[in-house]
Order: C-alpha cells, then structure tokens, then sequence
C-alpha cells in the first residue's frame, strides 16, 4: 500500500541532507523592484463575451436541452438573411460558448491578445471547433475587442457503450492571439508616480525608497521617492526625463524585501512552508503516534452430515493496537537552518510536522504568523 505524503516526506529528507551538508543559505534573496511591486494605474481590464463555436464532430449542445444555443443559431441565421422561424433544428455540431480575455494597458488598436472560451451549455468537447466573431466587452458595457478563430484544446473526451474514457478538461479551449483591440482604454502617467507593493510592508518599503533615492541622488542630483504607507511608495519624475526610460530604470533596482514571520500549512495535502524569519523559543516535546488496526475475518460454519442445522457465518473480529515509543526532544533555534535541523533529528513526517506547529503555536513558542489552509 502506498504510503500518503511519500513524495513530500522525500522532498522534507533531501532538504534536511542538504542543509546537514553545509548547504549555503542566503538570509533573503535579492529582487527587482519592478516585480515586487506595480504601477498605480497600469493594469489589465477584464472582458468578456458570448459566442457560438461551430464545426463540431457531434460533441456540441443538446438543442432540446440548451434552448438558447437555438436561440442564438436563430438570430444569427436571420442576420444572415437565413429564414429559419419555426425550424426544428437538432445540429449537435453547435455549442454555445462564454469568451474571456484580458486587455493589458496600453494595448494599441489592432493589437491581439490571447482569449480563452469555455462551454455554456451540455456539449461534450470544443475539439476541433472554430470560435465565430464575438464581440468583448468590459465592465462598463463597451466593445473593447473582437475574437474569432479556431480553438486548441488539450483535453479529450471518448465514449463506447459500456466505458468512457476523459482526460483534461475537454469543453475549455484557448485561441492565442485570437482578439483583435478595437478600442484603447483610456491612461496615462502623471510625474507623480505610485509603486503599489504585491506583499505589502513597512520594511520594504522604506527599502524601495532608500533604493530609489540613492539611485536619483547620484543620476539626477534629487531625492525622488518617499513612503506613503505600508503599501504604496510616491516617487516624483525627475524634470527632462522621459517617464517610460525613468520607470525602466526604477524597475531594475534590486532590493532584499523583508519576509515576515509566516507558516503555512495546507492539511490537505501535508504540505508546511516555513518563512526564513521564523523562530521557536526552546522548547522540550515529544510526539508518538498509536495506530489501532481492526481485522474482520468471518468464518463460515457448516451443519452436520444429515442434520437439519444451517450454515451460520461466525463473526471473528481481531484488534490490535501500536504506540510507537516517544521521547522528549529540545527542538528551538535563532535561524531557519537550525530549526530544520531540529525538526528533521525527529523523524516527522509532513502530518506529524504539522500537529507539532500548532502545539508550539498553541504554547506561545512558535514566534511567528500560522496560518492553517
């Protein structure tokens, strides 16, 4: 029988080899500015759409079922100058579809973007099936884009009359580059810029600002960027410098962010992520694991030769019961390495790991955010 976690238990072993080994680690790892935070106002926009995907080897909706894919066959027929009122139409080569896509900032007109379309209605699979112009509208109502084009899906669907085989998700495709931008949306960048922080903090961003300001202090003899809160960073363009070259060149900053203390643990899969900056104050425990196993095996008991008994079935159940030995062990450390040292000395597996954690949480050891999945 396969063990659960046996990959995680492998990965929690090679690291604790590694770093038993004298594996270096940094204290935090240097990153640019422009992937640890964004740009007040430069952002996507979210569009979506109806449409019909046609060409489908009867894997398309049910028009009995999915009465609007008729609806739409209908109308767009009659656009067409199709007379089609009153037809009982049964094409399983239709599917109704919804069309999502997202328009990055400052996409020019005529410019593609990606589009991913997904079934509406009962069909079976999008395979082979070829998107028909789909107006993309934003949230506000307005045709942003238009997409068309055939559809690539990865999924399959087979089907005979006693087994049917799946694999991926069959009624979702993605057209690349399948929307032409029929309309810009409406920016611009003032000289006061805002960096927004993904992960937002004090540390870091006093760390961008001093980055920043050492940066414009040596090339254009300013200070340009100050903290506004934990959050957000203003920086003013220096005069004479293009905003795009001044931003290209902020962006490519390095920092160390600070990483705050923080365990995450997923109980669904077993898997524990600890911060680098995490600490336990020391602390004496001990964890054993009892395993209670039950075994049915009913025996069956015949009735003499040329007797009137029956046959009875005789319950035998067998229970045993396994504790393994536990020993106090002094687990605690002022760094990460020597709390995986810790750790791994006793042996954990991932769900051991993670009953561990919230005891030590639970003592008011662990100096640290936990945050249980």
């Amino acid at each position: 029988m396969r063990r659960p976690f046996s990959r995680l238990a492998g990965a929690a072993a090679l690291f604790g080899l590694l770093l038993s080994a004298g594996w270096p680690m940094e204290a935090a790892e240097a990153a640019r500015i422009k992937d640890v935070s964004s740009i007040q106002g430069v952002r996507e926009n979210q569009l979506v759409g109806y449409g019909l995907v046609m060409g489908l080897q009867g894997t398309g909706d049910t028009l009995r079922n999915t009465p609007f894919t008729g609806q739409s066959m209908q109308s767009m027929l009659d656009r067409m100058g199709i007379n089609v009122q009153g037809l009982d139409m049964r094409a399983r080569n239709v599917a109704a579809v919804t069309v999502t896509a997202s328009l990055p900032a400052f996409a020019g007109l005529g410019s593609q973007i990606d589009v991913n379309v997904s079934s509406l209605g009962d069909a079976t699979s999008l395979k082979g099936g070829t998107l028909l112009m789909t107006p993309l509208s934003g949230g506000d109502g307005v045709v942003y884009a238009v997409a068309q084009g055939p559809i690539a899906v990865s999924g399959f669907s087979l089907q005979g009359q006693a087994e049917s085989v799946t694999q991926g998700v069959p009624t979702a495709g993605r057209i690349p580059n399948g929307a032409l931008v029929e309309r810009r949306v409406a920016g611009s960048i003032s000289d006061s810029i805002v960096l927004q922080l993904k992960n937002p903090d004090f540390m870091t961003a006093a760390l961008i600002v001093d980055a920043v300001n050492a940066f414009t202090s040596d090339r254009y003899g300013m200070k340009a960027a100050k903290e506004r809160d934990l959050a957000s960073v203003t920086i003013q363009k220096p005069k004479k410098v293009n905003v795009a070259r001044f931003l290209a060149e902020i962006g490519e900053l390095e920092i160390q962010p600070d990483i705050p203390a923080r365990v995450v643990v997923d109980q669904r899969t077993g898997t524990v992520v600890i911060g680098n900056n995490v600490r336990i104050s020391t602390v004496a425990l001990a964890h054993g694991n009892m395993t209670v196993r039950v075994t049915e095996t009913p025996q069956v008991s015949q009735p003499g030769p040329f007797s009137n008994g029956t046959t009875q079935v005789v319950p035998r159940t067998n229970i045993t019961v396994d504790q393994q030995d536990a020993h106090l062990a002094m687990v605690g450390g002022t760094d990460l390495q020597t709390l995986v040292h810790g750790l791994n000395r006793l042996g954990l597996k991932p769900t051991d790991m993670i009953s561990i954690l919230q005891a030590i949480k639970t003592s008011g050891a662990l100096q640290a955010e936990l945050i249980v999945q």
